[in-house]
Parts: C-alpha cells; sequence; structure tokens
C-alpha cells in the first residue's frame, strides 16, 4: 500500500529554523551543516527571555530539497553545557506544508520534539500525498523516527489505486531494505477496519497489511462480501495480486465459515450468471 517513508524524510525541515534571524544558517544542535534558507512576510524574532526563535507571516524554512511553510514558525532552545544554544522543539502554526521531492504533509499545526524525535501533525485535512497513496486522518499523522513508525489517528485512510485501507488507527512500519532505502513494510489497523477493492469489501476488527506480499490478514468478526455474496468468519486473508480470499472458522461461529452465494451474481472479470468459486475452506477466487 505505502512504499515511501511517511514524513520522516520531511521533517528534517523541521530542525532548520536559524540560530539567530538571517538567512542560510544551520540550526544550533542540528546536524549536517546544510545551510537554511529563512523567508518570513512580517518578521523574524529572537525571544532571549521565552529562549525561542520565531518567524512570522507566511514563513518558510528550506533545508536541501524539503522545506516547512507555516504562518508562525518557532524554534525553542535551551542552554546545553558545553554545547551552547541547542533547539529541542519545533513548532510551525497556520497552513503547515512539509513538501518534499516525493511527500507533502499538510495540517494545522505541527510539533518537532527533537529529544524524542517525534513529530505530530494535527489539525483539519490532514494529509500525506506520495505519487503513490495518499494517507488521511482526523485527529492527527504522528511519525516516530526511533521506531520506525508512522501514525495515523482517527477515521484514517490509506488509498493506492482501487485499494483502500480504513480503521480507527493505522500504524505503518518501516525498515530498510539491502539498497539503504527506507520503505513501508506493514501496516496494522485496529477499530473498524474496512478493506475495499475493485471487486471486495472486507471488514474486521484489526488487520495487519503485508506491503511486499500485498496480503491483508483481517482478525475479529470478519465479513467479506463480493456484490451481494458474503462470507463470514474470525479471521481471513485476503490476497490483492491474485484476489483470493480466505476465511477461516473460529470459536465465535462454532468453528465453522458461513457464507451466502446468490446465483447470477456477477464478479469482476466474470460474465453473467458466474458466481465467484467457493471451496469447502471459505475461500473465493
Amino acid at each position: 500500500m505505502i512504499r515511501t517513508p511517511s514524513f520522516a524524510g520531511l521533517i528534517a525541515a523541521g530542525l532548520i529554523l536559524a540560530a539567530l534571524p538571517a538567512a542560510a544558517q544551520t540550526l544550533p544542535g542540528a546536524s549536517g551543516g546544510q545551510p537554511t534558507d529563512i523567508n518570513a512576510d512580517q518578521a523574524i524574532e529572537w525571544h532571549q527571555e521565552a529562549k525561542a526563535y520565531v518567524a512570522r507571516g507566511n514563513a518558510s524554512a528550506k533545508r536541501g530539497d524539503t522545506t516547512l511553510y507555516g504562518d508562525v514558525l518557532t524554534a525553542y532552545y535551551r542552554e546545553a553545557p558545553g554545547k551552547g544554544n541547542e533547539v529541542y522543539q519545533i513548532v510551525s502554526e497556520g497552513k503547515v506544508r512539509v513538501i518534499g521531492p516525493s511527500q507533502q504533509v499538510y495540517g494545522d499545526r505541527l510539533v518537532y520534539d527533537m529529544d524524542k524525535q517525534v513529530a505530530v501533525v494535527t489539525g483539519r485535512d490532514l494529509r500525506l500525498v506520495t505519487p503513490q497513496d495518499v494517507v488521511t486522518a482526523r485527529d492527527s499523522l504522528e511519525y516516530y523516527d526511533v521506531q520506525g513508525l508512522a501514525v495515523a489517528r482517527g477515521e484514517a485512510v490509506a488509498v493506492r489505486t482501487d485499494r483502500r485501507l480504513r480503521a480507527d488507527v493505522l500504524i505503518g512500519q518501516f525498515s530498510k531494505g539491502p539498497d539503504g532505502k527506507t520503505a513501508m513494510t506493514r501496516i496494522d489497523g485496529s477499530g473498524n477496519v474496512v478493506v475495499t477493492t475493485s471487486s471486495d469489501v472486507a471488514r474486521s476488527e484489526k488487520l495487519v497489511y503485508s506491503v511486499p506480499d500485498n496480503t491483508a490478514v483481517l482478525l475479529g468478526a470478519v465479513r467479506i462480501t463480493r456484490g451481494d455474496n458474503q462470507l463470514n468468519g474470525d479471521a481471513a486473508e485476503m490476497n490483492m495480486a491474485t484476489k483470493v480470499n480466505r476465511v477461516i472458522a473460529g470459536p465465535s461461529g462454532g468453528g465453522r465459515v458461513k457464507g451466502l452465494l446468490i446465483p447470477g451474481e456477477m464478479q469482476a472479470g466474470a460474465g453473467p450468471g458466474k458466481t465467484p468459486g467457493t471451496t469447502p475452506s471459505g475461500t473465493t477466487r
């Protein structure tokens, strides 16, 4: 579903507000030494008592090929013995955008905790957009750099072409491949899970989606429908590539899989009067 990192790489833009009100300087405590280009329509301020640097008015901070935008950008710093000032938190408020070469994040407020390496974006119309995927959420989009986790909370939806994952919470896990690139390897969903493909709609309590295998495992009160045909069980496996669904019986169903097959029901790619094939194990194809 999602093969590119969420806003892991993008959030590096949150580490770039300048230490002094001048462009092309690096953030105190930030690594890499890349120059930073800072712009604001109104002002760039240094609040010594509050220990904060503030850029106001359609502010932007650009480092490398990633830019952080907001009505107000604020960097909070502290005094570190032997190190001088170091920034520990970045806040962007109002029309927040993090724009990178392959991902964009949108929201109303972004908070990045540099100690924990955790970013949280909140507000209306929360979106993560990549060339392949669109992820939306009602409550927050979060990234945990150390753990390699991205979390969408509240009516979370991830869409790629004709496939759609929905849950109260979606959690994506990342790992580095042999080429050194970071990629999404797994998505976990919990609460009101709905998986939609071009031919099927599946509902369950929990979801485990393997990105490399293109396979979803559904757990708890599973119901898969294709047109008017339906299979019910305690668990199921949906192979998105082969479009074969396997529903598994469990204790709540009395050890049996239940199905309702309607004669004459159309299936994707089938002619009139054909129904999905069904085996005793509860497999549809």
